[in-house]
């Protein structure tokens, strides 16, 4: 009886950290968005407010404009770090001198923490002493002296820039592991039949790599909607709140404004959004898989 259960027994200190780090936080956080909670008015939440905090989200400008942000966000790094990371991939395939070399450099960047890579990039597009801002202005007479954070445009551009920077060598190597699981013989066939590498590219690569680049694509939405470090060290939301991802709106409603009520209804809200896009990639992936097997 003992012997079975040791196993349960050395489970305990587990679930002690995970209902203590995990499970009682997401609850307690839940409960809190339906109640009134001004941190500089009380100390422990007011009275429940129903869903009065998720109504206020709906109709607010802040949280509107947020949403609006990391729509363009994501959608744009998302979309660019699919496409370098499937194109590098397809360049690593071939092996030749620098094969090994070349994969430890490109893991370099993703190595790096993100606070890091938006104090990094900040320092690097400052117009007075940016070692890329000098070089785009060397280049570029044109460019010479732009600020280029001050602009709503470029500050979402550098934004984007610097997370694909970051997560496209990660998912470089997802994208590399699906490639070696496709035979080379199909490939040698079209090529002796003369396709062109397009309609090779086309017709059996991507087709294959389908659930890969669904499954990289689903990772790297919900890392996208969690992004927060790089706008504080790299943008602070600005300029004034261009670069204001939902994240990072969470952020100033809890520990700017103080009001965790609101803050608490906002997480959840961004938890939603994850989990229906999480959803509805999963339900592209398994009606793949079905028309596959049929």
């Amino acid at each position: 009886m003992k012997d079975r259960m040791l196993p349960y027994w050395l489970l305990i200190p587990a679930f002690v950290i995970v209902l203590a780090t995990t499970i009682y936080p997401l609850a307690y956080s839940f409960v809190t968005s339906f109640r009134e909670w001004d941190l500089t008015k009380q100390r422990r939440p007011d009275g429940f407010v129903g869903f009065d905090n998720y109504l206020h989200a709906a109709s607010e400008s802040g949280f509107q404009n947020s949403l609006w942000v990391t729509t363009i966000f994501v959608v744009t790094s998302v979309a660019l770090t699919l496409v370098i990371a499937m194109s590098l991939a397809l360049l690593l395939r071939r092996k030749g001198r620098m094969h090994t070399f070349t994969r430890i450099v490109l893991i370099l960047p993703f190595a790096m923490s993100p606070a890091l890579i938006g104090v990094s990039y900040r320092f690097m597009f400052n117009p007075e002493f940016g070692v890329l801002a000098k070089g785009l202005g060397a280049v570029f007479p044109a460019l010479e002296g732009m600020p280029w954070l001050a602009d709503p445009n470029l500050a979402m551009a550098i934004l984007v820039l610097t997370d694909v920077w970051h997560w496209a060598p990660y998912m470089t190597f997802m994208c590399l592991g699906g490639l070696a699981s496709i035979p080379r013989e199909t490939e040698e066939a079209a090529r002796i039949d003369g396709a062109s590498y397009l309609r090779i590219f086309f017709g059996i690569i991507l087709p294959q790599m389908k659930g890969v680049l669904l499954v990289t694509a689903v990772l790297k939405t919900i890392f996208a909607l969690k992004m927060f470090d790089q706008v504080v060290t790299l943008t602070g939301g600005g300029p004034g709140t261009s670069t204001e991802t939902l994240a990072f709106f969470v952020f100033n409603v809890g520990f700017k404004w103080y009001d965790m009520g609101y803050a608490s209804a906002l997480a959840w809200i961004l938890t939603a959004i994850m989990m229906l896009i999480s959803i509805w990639y999963v339900r592209m992936l398994l009606s793949d898989r079905k028309m596959a097997t049929a």
